[in-house]
């Protein structure tokens, strides 16, 4: 026990300061404390008061991987991770010198450095006594491995921590982050990355923040072979020979000296990504990264999952699903970024409409129409630069957006469009010369935003194939004129609404189980003296325009809640009432209790009422709006997305759907036009009707016009159907005969389908 007499000695203090107790039966002199450190079965390290290390026992030895002899008078030092060698001293003499414990007193798990260079974690707690005459202070850690239960217990941290992450809402790239930042954390002097596998079978870097430049892009320049993915589907720890033995070279260059990486599959076995852990230390470790690596597999797939269902919908909610072209609300995105450049901005719009489309769709069906609108939009693009910005706006619309132009340059490339239309394109056998109605408004001369822009380009465009087919127009003053009439249109819409000139048609909503009167949804009409009948599409945008749409929208409510009940009067239930209410409403604080004032008035059940709400309400996350809808729901109230998928936009943003109380989902005709023939509109009702049973929520479909389309509603179990195949929206007194006659026989008729259906006897 020569060699720690500078420790300990019979002439010195023991290292606890208790008195002995009396009657005590061992004297624990220094040699027997020494001798119980010495057989401890916890690794004890000594230091003195220059912190090289005077105590080691054989638990340390094995632990480290040191004999005695090699530690014994070093700074203590040697044992932490040489990451973190450099700093260490400065945290023990700043608890010499303040005596302020973050460390000492405590036990905490920490991470140390063997000397194979591997790292081992243990739990570790440090006592310090002053010793001697001089009263020098001492510190003593006990240290116990734990490395394998450790790394059970934070990789199940972390999986519940990255789940927690991703139910918050968190983006998708902050959570994989979060996975390599802590992973670095397990294993010091490390960077990891977690890699995708696209569906073209390049890699590219989802999180790698500590990952060198110069390597992320040599990986994200790879393409696997067919080869490399058979050998990962048989063994996922191939993927270290994907990103790494080829770029070991590259690697050491750059400070990464060894690799562990495991393959990542997907639940449905496909190889979607890779997670890579690189050491800097410059000695091989042993494997237990690799178990690290392979333990984060699983949570980092739903990561990855969660990543790919997030660009899926991105996808879905700014671009057209036929074209690939931008959509309409990410066009107007688009445009708005654009206006707000600083700068000298100039660009042109280009309103493009194909002309006699509806021919070929009547002629050749919508599947080749669909076809042909494909054909068009490759050779737009082909016609267009890079830096052009193209959209499908509508059914036969599309815009394209023209940085850095003027009129010249814009009718140049509006001729060049018109000349390359001149090649026949074949469909289905048939060759089709193309003709293009091209409006073009310019900014900042045809006004200051998106949608006047786009209202000139369309009134331009309209103007042109009223005029002469196959042309171009550019917008003039005589089209800033319309624009003017909608002025007027908003003063006879003011007048009209003044006079009771409005009324409300009635759409019947049908179970599709029963066949029997679901509701019905309240649609305003304007029949003006002089201006004749004219269109919602065309009096509601001026009603947003001028302020008009509250005052409508109140009128409403109170004109269906009181036609339901004149209905009953006459021997007609109708279960519930949809009103349609604008985003403007909803701000309004005082909505809840108008709506309750109406339903007290009427004597009216809340269930009989329900309130239509558009997308922009959803997007609209402001207090009083949220409160609002919260507010209308617990007067009993239904609550309906209309439209629910148009622009695909609610599906970006599934997770405040989920935070709205609503009772009912429709989905918009758009999907159900060619809902026979496309399997894209086909998945989509599919998703929103299966979305709305998950959510307990009624799913209306909209725009039911054929037997083939009701019976594909009545496979996919959707709860109730809309549109021209049970009846057109009609006037009050319509709607009472079309109850006793058509409603009955629509009934019988369901009815009986159903129950062919099903087997059982009508």
């Amino acid at each position: 026990m020569k060699q720690y007499e500078h420790v300990m000695n019979p002439h010195q203090a023991p290292l606890t300061t208790e008195e002995k107790p009396a009657g005590r039966e061992l004297d624990m002199t220094a040699d027997v404390s020494l001798q119980l450190l010495e057989q401890a079965t916890d690794g004890v390290v000594i230091i003195n008061e220059r912190n090289e290390i005077v105590f080691f026992n054989p638990a340390a030895e094995k632990l480290w991987g040191f004999t005695e002899s090699e530690v014994l008078g070093r700074n203590v030092s040697c044992l932490v991770p040489s990451v973190y060698r450099g700093d260490h001293d400065s945290y023990i003499y700043k608890n010499r010198k303040t005596g302020v414990n973050r460390i000492v007193g405590t036990s905490r798990e920490v991470t140390f450095e063997n000397k194979a260079g591997d790292y081992i974690s243990g739990e570790m707690s440090i006592s310090t006594a002053l010793l001697g005459p001089e009263k020098k202070r001492y510190y003593m850690a006990f240290m116990k491995g734990v490395t394998e239960e450790s790394h059970r217990r934070k990789l199940l941290d972390l999986q519940n921590t990255v789940f927690q992450a991703i139910s918050n809402d968190m983006q998708v790239e902050d959570v994989a982050d979060l996975v390599c930042r802590e992973v670095e954390s397990f294993v010091p002097n490390t960077v990891s990355a977690i890699i995708l596998l696209d569906e073209n079978n390049r890699l590219s870097i989802l999180s790698g923040p500590g990952l060198p430049r110069r390597y992320a892009a040599a990986l994200e320049n790879m393409s696997l072979t067919e080869g490399d993915l058979a050998a990962l589907g048989n063994d996922l720890s191939e993927a270290n020979s994907i990103v790494w033995d080829s770029y070991r070279s590259l690697g050491i260059s750059l400070g990464l000296h060894n690799c562990w990486a495991s393959a990542i599959k997907s639940r449905n076995g496909r190889i979607s990504g890779i997670f890579a852990l690189y050491s800097r230390n410059q000695y091989k470790l042993s494997d237990w990264p690799q178990k690290i690596v392979s333990g984060c597999v699983p949570f980092c797939s739903v990561v990855i999952e969660n990543y790919e269902a997030q660009q899926h919908i991105s996808q879905l909610a700014n671009h057209d699903s036929l074209t690939g072209f931008l959509n309409r609300t990410a066009i107007h995105k688009v445009i708005k970024s654009m206006i707000d450049r600083p700068g000298d901005n100039r660009f042109a719009v280009f309103m493009i409409d194909i002309d006699r489309f509806r021919d070929i769709n009547d002629t050749l069906g919508h599947m080749n129409g669909d076809a042909f609108l494909r054909a068009i939009a490759e050779r737009l693009k082909m016609m267009s630069r890079s830096n052009y910005i193209l959209s499908r706006s509508g059914g036969d619309e599309f815009v394209i957006v023209m940085p850095d132009s003027d009129e010249e340059r814009a009718t140049a490339f509006a001729e060049s469009l018109i000349k390359a239309m001149q090649e026949p394109i074949e469909i289905a056998g048939n060759l089709l010369v193309v003709s293009l109605g091209i409006g073009i408004s310019l900014f900042p001369e045809n006004g200051p935003d998106g949608e006047s822009l786009l209202g000139h380009a369309e009134i331009a465009m309209r103007r042109c194939k009223k005029e002469a087919r196959g042309g171009y127009c550019v917008s003039s003053t005589a089209d800033n004129r319309a624009a003017q009439d909608r002025l007027l249109l908003g003063s006879a819409l003011r007048e009209s609404l003044a006079k009771g000139m409005l009324n409300l048609h009635y759409q019947p909503q049908v179970d599709i189980k029963t066949g029997r009167l679901y509701g019905v949804e309240a649609l305003s009409r304007w029949k003006h003296p002089t201006l004749g009948n004219i269109y919602p599409s065309r009096f509601i945008a001026v009603a947003e325009d001028t302020g008009q749409i509250e005052t409508i929208g109140t009128w409403s409510l109170e004109e269906a809640t009181r036609q339901i009940i004149d209905w009953e009067r006459k021997g007609l239930y109708v279960p519930t009432v949809s009103v349609n209410l604008s985003a403007a409403h909803f701000r309004n604080r005082g909505l809840p209790a108008l709506i309750e004032r109406i339903l007290k008035e009427r004597t009216l059940n809340p269930e009989r009422l329900t309130v239509e709400i558009t997308e922009s309400v959803m997007m609209d996350e402001n207090e009083d709006t949220m409160e609002g809808l919260a507010a209308i729901r617990n007067l009993g109230v239904g609550l309906s997305m209309d439209d629910f998928g148009t622009g695909y936009s609610s599906l970006s943003r599934l997770s405040r759907l989920t935070r709205l109380p609503l009772t009912e989902i429709k989905i918009d005709r758009s999907f159900i036009m060619n809902l026979e023939h496309d399997p894209n509109a086909q998945a989509v009702t599919t998703a929103v009707i299966g979305i709305g049973n998950r959510l307990g929520m009624t799913v209306v479909t909209e725009g039911v016009e054929t037997e083939a389309q009701l019976k594909l509603l009545q496979g996919l179990n959707c709860d109730v159907v809309q549109g021209y195949l049970f009846a057109r929206p009609m006037a009050p007194a319509d709607m009472l005969a079309w109850s006793q006659d058509a409603g009955r026989r629509l009934e019988a008729s369901i009815s009986e389908a159903n129950a062919r259906q099903s087997g059982q006897p009508a």
